[in-house]
């Protein structure tokens, strides 16, 4: 039986990170936690892109933008949308994870979800914390993952 696996290494590859800035205590805690994953595999400084955007719905647009391109071996998107009073959070949260995971498979490129959506703003706090409990730092090594093993898979 043959099984594949891809592997957390980033050596020789680019990759872009989409960071919303609104909440912006969690959305920069998450980025600084996907930066660190990422120089921590093995991605080169100027290997990594930095693209910020307004919010949460703005995100699908510019990954969107970068990953026709067709320069980058993976995207991390950082985000983070908090329930509040009305619906807005079901459509936003819905929408924008639904339309990450569409561009995934319409470019063939991993596009890792580090978009947080939680019920209250210390919720998301926690889930934006230092080093492994970073969902920041999840999403950049998830991304590593799979960019290894969409490689695996194409070439063969």
């Amino acid at each position: 039986m043959k099984t594949s696996v891809g592997r957390v290494d980033g050596i020789g590859l680019r990759v872009a990170v989409v960071a919303s800035r609104f909440n912006s205590a969690v959305t920069e805690r998450l980025l600084s936690g996907a930066l660190e994953a990422l120089r921590q595999h093995g991605v080169a400084e100027e290997a990594i892109e930095v693209v910020r955007v307004p919010g949460a719905f703005e995100l699908p647009l510019a990954v969107e933008l970068i990953a026709a391109r067709g320069d980058l071996d993976a995207i991390v998107s950082i985000g983070a949308v908090v329930k509040g009073e009305t619906p807005h959070f079901d459509f936003i949260a819905g929408w924008v994870v639904a339309e990450l995971g569409r561009q995934a498979v319409q470019h063939r490129l991993p596009i890792a979800l580090g978009v947080l959506t939680t019920n209250t703003v210390e919720q998301a706090l926690a889930r934006a914390g230092a080093g492994h409990g970073n969902k920041g730092f999840e999403a950049a090594v998830t991304a590593l993952e799979m960019a290894s093993l969409r490689r695996m898979l194409r070439d063969g």
